[in-house]
């Protein structure tokens, strides 16, 4: 593998196909908690614990979508690992802590959803910052 002083920036094909397998993954869950939210969990789940399920859903494929980006498209981009770790552990922390709310109404999970958009603000702050030194250098 190539070095870099930036020893966040570059991987092999291998990891860029598993970064984007995994986002990829991330947003088929996203439709597939979205057609079970709108469907399945309907008649189960109040209007409050709905919406909550919802903007898992919408977050969840927004920010996959983002990785996806990030992990096939900038290549070149310096940190772009701890973007895609960022994204995907917002993803996980976000999304997964309102599934996990809206089906058992343990609101205490709620404490860790600010979590998730810390990530996910740090990752889309990292790529802000990324884009517009790589701008400038060229």
């Amino acid at each position: 593998m190539p070095q870099s002083s930036d020893s966040f920036s570059l991987f092999s094909k291998r990891q860029q196909s598993m970064w984007a397998a995994l986002f990829a993954a991330q947003a088929a869950i996203a439709v597939a908690a979205g057609a079970f939210g709108a469907h399945a969990l309907e008649g189960m789940l109040d209007v409050k614990a709905l919406g909550w399920w919802q903007t898992g859903s919408q977050y969840l494929m927004y920010h996959a979508l983002a990785g996806l980006i990030v992990s096939t498209v900038l290549l070149s981009l310096p940190s772009r690992k701890l973007i895609l770790c960022l994204f995907f552990l917002g993803n996980m922390l976000f999304a997964g802590s309102l599934y996990a709310m809206a089906l058992t109404g343990y609101r205490f999970l709620g404490t860790v959803t600010p979590l998730g958009g810390l990530c996910y603000l740090l990752a889309w702050c990292f790529l802000i910052y990324r884009l517009w030194r790589l701008g400038r250098s060229q």
